[in-house]
């Protein structure tokens, strides 16, 4: 299940009329700042981070494993046993931060943001032309 996520997602994100993907391909570095911008505001806002960590774990599930065959040769059915497995879980912990960086940072963020803004809208209007709705 967790495979097909990434893969529904895609095909969701490709289901947009042409405009709106000759937008999205053109604008993806705007929208990447803009989650950073948002995410350094939060910070602030909190007077703290938060990192995503990633644990592995081993655990073990039921399986089938084949049986060695009679002494006539004849195949036995499989026994139940259980099996070793990796499984991975995601947790969020606070991280503290300098705030004055922080705020530095959002400042830049914010200036890059007014640049790619500015550089984008005759990308936006280009793709409005070429593909209009």
């Amino acid at each position: 299940m967790k495979r097909l996520l990434p893969l529904t997602l895609l095909l969701v994100a490709a289901c947009g009329t042409p405009q709106e993907q000759c937008i999205a391909r053109n604008t993806r570095d705007l929208r990447t700042v803009e989650r950073l911008i948002a995410e350094s505001e939060a910070n602030l806002k909190r007077g703290y981070a938060l990192e995503k960590r990633t644990e592995r774990y081993r655990t073990f599930v039921p399986c089938l494993l084949p049986s060695p065959p009679d002494a006539n040769g004849n195949p036995q059915p499989p026994r139940r046993t259980m099996c070793p497995d990796t499984e991975t879980r995601t947790y969020t912990v606070p991280k503290s931060i300098d705030l004055d960086l922080e705020a530095r940072k959002l400042a830049q963020l914010k200036d890059k943001r007014r640049q790619l803004l500015r550089a984008a809208e005759p990308v936006i209007a280009q793709c409005k032309a070429q593909y209009p709705e």
